[in-house]
């Protein structure tokens, strides 16, 4: 009630800072792009309404409270006025339909009025807020189920915070519309209507002067909204700018004290900063302004009624509860008029936040993860043997179509064997991989595993059958436990344990206070690189796959880690089909065979001694380049680094 009659409309104005408690001056929501309003927009907008409908009873309930609470609040002006003129007459006040009542039971039906409206606003604003809270979990869980079933191509094209964005401000802005601007427009709209029937009702004649101050309100809200608004803007901007000041200045510490430039950075600092307090000052001079305006024109309006309706009462033509009633039902019509900018505003931003979230759940997924049509029973498959043949696979990333990256590669891989992929930077080995575990489909030509094409397996059955250790392991923030059964969830703790052990773990793990429960930190950043690799191989070593991916393994690892490392591996690649990426020949010598990628083709393949004899032959050159001309000594380990 409180927010409906004082000052409804400098209320209005700063709604955007007040709305659901304080909000940061750089809220993200405040920078939406607008959509327009068209039969489309609209359309793309109320299909959210299906995650409604599984709440569409309290829904119901909560719309129905609403407006029996909007009519409380409207009957308040009128059992107000009927006070006023109850006391000012000795036989009372006569309501429609009740008839002549006394001032004590005016005041009774008042307060239970009121009561009533408090009773019904908190009914609207839980039911509200539980149908919103409950659709919203249920959209965001469809939204990142979706993102995750994503083909990786979809996530090539695309940045990791324009994706963060649609699960969080995306959703941020529908939650804002479903618990806020929906029963604010429903409230506004009861309030607008019945509000300027009853001034028609009350006075012809003070409708008519209430309408020819009201414009002037409306055009200052709008005229000073509009700026207040892109000062705030560019408020937020410049303090943006500071921000990634602080960003870059603290991702880059040591080059800022290396090059000793300390005084440089704060100087730039406090230049933004200083163009902030500017903009600040700029919002605070026109929010000033705006409020001095507003009370002004306010209350000069409502002196013009009031010395209007004076007249009118002096002369017997209204009462002064009638005058009263009046001028309550002129600021109602004032506050949802000054309401109505904003709140087409927000409507504005949540279409185009609804066309974003709807295009993204329109995307197509990787097979048996689309969450409207759920792969339950897949086909079953005896483990693979991991014979793995690529026969004449071409290949362009999605993102770069008129990059060929693989051409006509034709390769064979043994079950069991060790298959080494070397070759310059950008030749297309991590590709090779990468189509190995499906994350792309070749242009042309075929990915046969066990004797049948690749994507005769059900996706994720294959994936399962498959492992890989990259070169940068990326832990999750959890326990180091988490990470090991992340390989197979649901491993007892002696799998994880054992898993450990056979990836050269346990000893470092069971050095810490909490052992397999110590926490590894974002991305694994408390443990060394060696710690993070032995992780993961005992995570690979868990899965128990069938096939077996390196991908530069051991590349940036010290000696002590790297032999630990190494005989891990070693453990690792036992019976399984192994694929390994290295640019450091001397880790491959003893592989099965050594496939030379040069340009998105397989130049060579042979063993190190065939390899190595050829001498106008790249792999030999290769050699040469990283350990001169002289033999490399054989020393009997498929990753053992040259002595």
């Amino acid at each position: 009630m409180a927010n409906d009659l004082c000052f409804p409309l400098v209320a209005a104005s700063f709604r955007p800072m007040a709305r659901r408690g304080p909000r940061s001056i750089d809220d993200p929501t405040d920078r939406l792009p607008k959509a327009s309003l068209n039969r489309e927009s609209v359309r793309e907008m109320l299909a959210f309404a299906s995650y409604v409908a599984p709440y569409r009873r309290r829904f119901l309930a909560g719309l129905a409270t609403l407006f029996f609470s909007a009519a409380c609040g409207l009957v308040f002006p009128l059992l107000a006025g009927a006070l006023i003129d109850a006391a000012m007459r000795p036989g009372g006040a006569v309501l429609p339909v009740v008839g002549p009542i006394s001032l004590n039971g005016l005041a009774l039906v008042l307060l239970c009025s009121v009561t009533l409206q408090a009773m019904a606003s908190f009914n609207s604003s839980l039911s509200f807020n539980r149908v919103g809270q409950s659709a919203l979990a249920d959209l965001r869980g469809d939204t990142y189920r979706r993102l995750i079933g994503m083909p990786m191509a979809f996530f090539g094209q695309r940045r990791v915070g324009e994706l963060t964005s649609r699960v969080s401000t995306d959703i941020a802005q529908l939650e804002g519309a479903l618990i806020d601007a929906l029963p604010q427009m429903c409230r506004q709209t009861v309030f607008l209507l019945g509000g300027v029937t009853m001034i028609a009702v009350t006075s012809g004649k003070l409708t008519l002067v209430m309408l020819c101050t009201l414009p002037v309100l409306i055009a200052a809200a709008i005229f000073f909204g509009r700026r207040l608004r892109r000062y705030a803007r560019e408020t937020q901007d410049r303090l943006a700018e500071t921000n990634t000041i602080v960003e870059e200045t603290f991702q880059a510490i040591a080059s800022v004290k290396a090059f000793a430039n300390e005084d440089f950075e704060l100087k730039r600092y406090s230049t933004a900063n200083r163009r902030v307090l500017e903009a600040a000052f700029n919002t605070a001079r026109w929010r000033a302004v705006f409020v001095a305006f507003f009370i002004i024109a306010l209350f000069g309006g409502i002196v013009i009624v009031l010395w209007f309706g004076a007249g009118q009462l002096r002369a017997g033509e209204i009462t002064a509860g009638e005058l009263t009633r009046f001028v309550l039902y002129t600021t109602f019509v004032a506050g949802a008029m000054g309401q109505s900018a904003e709140l087409f505003s927000q409507v504005q931003k949540t279409v185009g936040a609804s066309q974003r979230v709807r295009e993204l759940l329109r995307e197509p997924v990787e097979e048996g993860l689309d969450p409207e049509h759920p792969s339950d029973h897949e086909p079953a498959f005896p483990r693979l043997k991991g014979e793995v043949s690529f026969k004449d696979v071409s290949f362009r990333y999605p993102s770069r179509p008129e990059v060929p990256v693989l051409s006509s590669v034709n390769l064979d891989a043994r079950a069991g064997e060790r298959i080494a992929l070397v070759g310059p930077s950008g030749a297309g080995k991590s590709t090779i991989t990468a189509l190995l575990l499906r994350f792309y489909e070749p242009e042309s030509g075929r990915v046969v595993i066990d004797g049948r094409d690749a994507s005769d397996y059900p996706l994720r059955w294959l994936r399962g059958q498959m492992a890989i250790v990259p070169q940068d392991v990326l832990l999750f923030g959890g326990t180091i436990a988490e990470n090991i059964v992340y390989g197979r969830p649901g491993a007892g703790d002696d799998e994880v344990r054992n898993a450990a052990r056979l990836a050269n773990a346990d000893d470092f793990i069971r050095a810490f206070p909490e052992g397999y429960s110590t926490i590894v930190g974002d991305r694994g950043i408390k443990l060394s690189g060696g710690q993070r690799q032995r992780i993961a191989i005992a995570r690979a070593i868990l899965k128990n796959p069938a096939i077996l991916i390196l991908d530069e393994a051991t590349n940036s690892l010290d000696s002590e880690s790297e032999q630990l490392v190494q005989t891990a591996l070693d453990r690792l690649m036992q019976g399984r089909t192994s694929f390994i990426i290295a640019h450091r020949l001397a880790t491959v010598r003893d592989a099965d065979k050594i496939a030379v990628i040069e340009g998105g083709r397989v130049v060579e393949l042979g063993t190190h001694d065939e390899l190595n004899a050829k001498a106008d032959g790249l792999y030999r050159r290769l050699s040469s380049l990283q350990f001169g001309e002289s033999e490399l000594p054989r020393d009997g380990g498929l990753f053992r680094a040259p002595a």
